[in-house]
């Protein structure tokens, strides 16, 4: 059942800094574990944002969107989902996953090649760096990027040059889980959405192995899914085990904890 949550409890929740806090990966089984979709909230999101990458640093919530000449990144009140400030991309770039790292901001693109480094104060733009192949997801774990393209491949990048440095495949039981799609780096490990499913997975970066599975499925209304894209963004709440979802075109935010299967 959703709960009701007022502005000010929401900040209350949204911790102003730190690091935020998942249950650690389970030791190895024969499967995924399944994780259990608690909904603790529902909030407002712009249902005209098309949703490519969100995470949540120092009280707010910053959302990359996508589409030819529609795509923006914006930095949001987490609890009201009004923008404190929004850079439109330039109309030929098609963005995709964003990831916060210090004071900089860094933003793929879909088949455009292009990483552009911001100013995380003013999101305007500071660099751009060149990179092969698509960009899809993309999240900072403390020390690499960890980067999606669609394939069952993530990639590792230095923070400070976008350079790769790694990569690994991604299992689940032995079968490549290929579209991965927006990410979210969490206490050593990597959740990411599966597109064109309500599918989140954990993965153990180290050896590729997907450790735990959610479905959310249901989170809309039916009458809301009417219109709307697939389940796309997934941002950690600093000091909680909690963690904001949303979809592209969605009319809501949830805020839900993934939780062992009982």
């Amino acid at each position: 059942m959703t709960a009701r949550l007022t502005v000010a409890t929401a900040l209350l929740l949204i911790a102003t800094s730190g690091c935020a806090h998942a249950a650690p990966a389970p030791a190895a089984t024969s499967g995924p574990a399944t994780m259990r979709v608690e909904v603790l909230a529902r909030l407002p999101h712009d249902p005209t944002a098309f949703t490519q990458g969100l995470e949540i640093a120092d009280g707010t919530l910053y959302e990359g969107t996508g589409l030819a000449g529609q795509s923006r990144i914006r930095a949001l009140d987490p609890a009201t989902g009004a923008p404190r400030a929004e850079v439109a991309l330039p109309p030929e770039l098609f963005g995709e996953g964003i990831t916060v790292v210090g004071d900089r901001i860094w933003q793929i693109t879909w088949q455009n090649g292009v990483a552009i480094e911001r100013d995380r104060a003013t999101l305007a733009e500071r660099r751009r760096v060149s990179y092969t192949g698509e960009g899809w997801g993309l999240c900072h774990d403390g020390a690499r990027l960890v980067m999606s393209d669609g394939s069952a491949t993530l990639t590792f990048r230095d923070p400070a040059t976008f350079a790769p440095t790694g990569e690994v495949r991604v299992v689940d039981g032995g079968t490549p889980v290929g579209e991965l799609n927006e990410l979210e780096c969490v206490d050593g490990a990597v959740y990411a959405n599966v597109w064109k499913t309500d599918r989140i997975v954990r993965i153990d970066p180290g050896s590729g192995r997907v450790t735990g599975s959610a479905d959310l499925s249901g989170l809309l209304t039916g009458a809301e899914q009417q219109g709307v894209d697939v389940l796309n963004g997934i941002a950690a709440v600093p000091g909680t085990d909690e963690f904001l979802v949303t979809g592209k075109l969605w009319p809501a935010l949830f805020r839900v904890r993934l939780a062992p299967a009982t």
